[in-house]
């Protein structure tokens, strides 16, 4: 059995618009690859054609070039998409059901089979946290409590590789944890996450790998810990007692500065410039008060290379 459970290769979609005809290009030659029992994330700024690619993936567009497989076989057709579970960025979830008769309605149209399906239906829903509420009317359900029963709606049919549109937008603190949580436990039961995000604090928690897309194009792709670590090493470092001469000096030589007192706190790239940094300010009179090593975030990561 292949490791590999997605595989995209140079997928691109091109648009015209309405009235003019003009072409759009939304994605342009993405290719990527997810492997079993990971957590993917999918990233980009606003426009760079993440909800186009997996529109693609879930079938609800046409790709106009390119080659997409799920599980080993070309996607989308009606049996990949059984073993995939989907929940878009703006679930509909019918307002008048239940989350039990929307679960199970969702069940059915997946083809479970209808001897399992209610011992299936209770079972998704306790594990999203949603048994107190199974029998409310969806209408008068939060935003959170609404993106647990689409996760639900996704799970009911036991999938093998779970996509997630956005997953944690528009919910607060505490239900970005909650989703969170669902996401590691479902890797926990051996299954393989893909999800789209812009939260990237959320990613760099989950994260095994990442891809990020600008302009639809793929410009970073990677293990995030590598990824992160290959960045610049940075470091701030604190030096007291400087006279003035001495901290403009110094603060040449930083990629940030700021003055707290009579101590400037700068930010240093590379353990070379840090240094040197040090030994003049020693050397000048000054006193090094604090040095803290400092690595890059999936946010500073991003900031460089999708901007």
């Amino acid at each position: 059995m292949s490791d590999v459970v997605l595989r995209v290769e140079d997928l691109r979609k091109t648009f015209r618009k309405p009235l003019t005809g003009r072409k759009v290009e939304a994605v342009r030659g993405v290719s990527l690859e997810v492997r079993r029992g990971e957590i993917f994330g999918f990233l980009g700024p606003n426009g760079a054609g993440k909800t186009t690619t997996l529109k693609m993936l879930m079938g609800l567009i046409a790709p106009t070039a390119g080659t997409m497989e799920i599980l080993g076989e070309r996607a989308p057709s009606p049996d990949v998409m059984a073993r995939v579970g989907f929940l878009p960025e703006n679930p509909y979830v019918f307002p008048y059901l239940s989350p039990r008769e929307y679960v199970t309605l969702c069940g059915r149209l997946s083809g479970v089979p209808r001897a399992e399906l209610g011992e299936r239906v209770g079972r998704v829903i306790a594990h999203v946290g949603m048994t107190e509420a199974i029998d409310r009317a969806v209408r008068t359900l939060s935003k959170g409590m609404l993106q647990r029963v689409g996760l639900a709606a996704a799970l009911v049919h036991g999938p093998r590789l779970l996509v997630l549109d956005e997953p944690m937008s528009g919910l607060d603190p505490v239900g970005r944890k909650e989703v969170r949580d669902l996401v590691l436990e479902e890797k926990r039961r051996g299954h393989t996450v893909f999800f789209s995000s812009h939260i990237l604090s959320d990613v760099e928690l989950l994260c095994d790998r990442v891809s990020i897309l600008r302009r639809g194009e793929v410009v970073v792709e990677g293990d995030l810990r590598s990824l992160l670590e290959a960045g610049k090493r940075r470091s701030e470092v604190t030096i007291g007692g400087a006279g003035p001469a001495l901290r403009e000096e110094l603060a040449a030589r930083a990629a940030a500065t700021r003055e707290i007192g009579d101590r400037v706190v700068m930010e240093i790239d590379g353990d070379d410039a840090v240094r040197a940094v040090v030994e003049r300010a020693l050397a000048g009179g000054a006193r090094l008060e604090s040095l803290t090593p400092k690595r890059e975030t999936l946010e500073d990561l991003f900031v460089r290379r999708a901007p």
